[in-house]
């Protein structure tokens, strides 16, 4: 196995799913706040989930996405 290669691998791959992630999140939030469903000053409970094929990996995260 090549660290070098394995490393960079998986900050490319952590590197798209946060930046395809936030513009989808901040996406929804603007629908959401322009079609009522929001108010603006909500926190938001949000899980992220991480499953590598293979391995038998499977991970989640929780934390808050707060508005105001």
């Amino acid at each position: 196995m090549n660290d070098d290669t394995f490393n960079h691998s998986i900050r490319k791959l952590l590197k798209n799913v946060g930046v395809n992630s936030q513009q989808a999140i901040e996406q929804a939030v603007k629908d959401a706040l322009a079609d009522g469903r929001l108010k603006g000053d909500e926190s938001l409970p949000a899980t992220v989930r991480v499953h590598v094929a293979g391995l038998e990996l499977d991970l989640e995260f929780e934390g808050d996405i707060t508005l105001e």
